[in-house]
């Protein structure tokens, strides 16, 4: 028998082959090349199947925080969601992020703890230094590398650049930023909103994903506990304007509730305005930081959540998780608001505290379900997860076993999204 009519030796029935090895990565072909590379290999079975190779890829974090964070840590969290998603689909992942991580996927442990509660760290960068010269080491272990780092892999990355994904989780309005990226215009970038994209130079776009959640991780509370209460979840600093919130509940006559952080950088705000400030409102209680597991509660049981923001935010995680709650959301048109709230669906996007007022009295006008219905529709981790791999597949040297199928049979073979 001819080698090209041997399914043995045909190089479609080896690439399949390889396909069919759990050892192998994943992707979709058409159901045509899974028909042709079926004949070949005379495998039923293969032609039906959606599931043909699994990926390889890394997720390397920030070592600030744990993943997930034990507390509070927006960015840590959507690489921990996006790693257990990706790892439930059947992707080979390995994370590289702090020693105290919990992972499905292979755990690369770069410092012992997170950095921010180490008290023994002072500086961060080495450590994030040693984490680069660790994926250097393994890049060509993996088809995609996707880092959740802003800066300091840039000058890494050159040798594998084309199988490369950043995601910019945070503010890029500022002035330092803008020749840092005229310098690396090639990095492979996504955003977490379009308005985040606003003061960039021209940068290498590959996709916008917006942040998604686990759909079983906050529950839905179809009414809040005992009327309910005004509250403000996150961090304590000025652009976050607790004092807004506070403002707001007063004028209001609702509780407030605070569960936020207070960074070393904004001890001073804290000291010297919002802790006067809670001090001189009755109404207002202050908890502090609060885990994973508080965070349903403390969200469900909420009138609302006031988001009451001066600044050019990102994408807000904070949002969507209280509308996974049902819980209905007041923000100030900021940022990513317009992109994240659906005006008088989800809640109400305000312009000032007369107009968050105005908001307060309206939420009984919002259908809690319809708010669990919206995060459901475009804010789960499985909507995230599919849209970085739609990027990932589209990166010129992402190497796949679809890839080599591509070149062996000399032609495009159309890859989808895992559902």
């Amino acid at each position: 028998m001819a080698a090209d009519h041997d399914p043995q030796f045909h190089p479609v029935a080896c690439a399949a082959r390889q396909v069919l090895n759990p050892r192998e990565r994943l992707i979709y072909l058409t159901p045509p090349a899974r028909r042709r590379a079926a004949a070949h290999f005379h495998c039923h079975r293969f032609a039906h199947t959606e599931e043909v190779m699994l990926m390889k890829i890394a997720q390397i974090a920030p070592l600030c925080e744990s993943v997930p964070p034990k507390l509070y840590g927006g960015t840590e969290r959507i690489v921990s969601y996006l790693t257990e998603e990706l790892v439930r689909q059947g992707h080979d992942v390995t994370l590289f992020a702090s020693g105290d991580s919990i992972t499905a996927a292979k755990l690369i442990r770069c410092s012992k703890t997170a950095l921010r509660l180490d008290p023994t760290v002072k500086d961060h960068w080495p450590y994030h230094i040693i984490m680069m010269e660790e994926v250097r080491r393994r890049a060509d272990d993996f088809d995609v590398l996707h880092f959740h780092l802003d800066l300091v892999h840039a000058p890494l990355v050159g040798d594998f650049l084309d199988r490369t994904v950043t995601t910019l989780h945070g503010r890029l309005d500022l002035p330092d930023l803008k020749p840092f990226y005229r310098t690396f215009s090639e990095l492979p970038l996504v955003s977490i909103s379009r308005n985040q994209r606003k003061p960039m130079p021209p940068v290498n776009w590959v996709g916008n994903v917006y942040h998604g959640l686990p759909g079983d991780l906050l529950s839905f509370h179809k009414y809040p506990a005992d009327g309910g209460y005004l509250a403000f979840l996150g961090r304590i600093s000025p652009e976050k304007r607790p004092d807004r919130a506070i403002e707001i509940a007063a004028l209001a006559g609702l509780p407030l509730k605070i569960a936020a952080k207070v960074d070393k950088a904004d001890q001073a705000y804290w000291d010297e305005v919002i802790a006067p400030m809670i001090r001189a409102h009755p109404n207002v209680e202050y908890i502090g930081e609060i885990s994973e597991r508080e965070k349903c509660a403390f969200l469900g049981n909420a009138r609302g959540l006031l988001f009451p923001i001066d600044w050019p935010e990102p994408f807000g995680l904070v949002m969507i998780e209280a509308m996974a709650c049902g819980t209905p959301v007041i923000a100030f048109k900021c940022g990513s608001v317009p992109e994240v709230i659906d005006d008088g669906v989800t809640g109400f996007i305000v312009k000032s505290p007369d107009e968050a007022v105005a908001a307060v009295k309206r939420l009984g006008e919002i259908d809690r379900a319809a708010v669990r219905a919206t995060f459901e529709q475009r804010f789960t981790v499985e909507r995230m997860a599919r849209d970085y791999l739609n990027i990932y597949r589209r990166l010129p040297g992402v190497r796949t076993g679809a890839a080599r199928l591509r070149r062996l049979n000399g032609e495009d073979i159309e890859l989808g999204a895992v559902a």
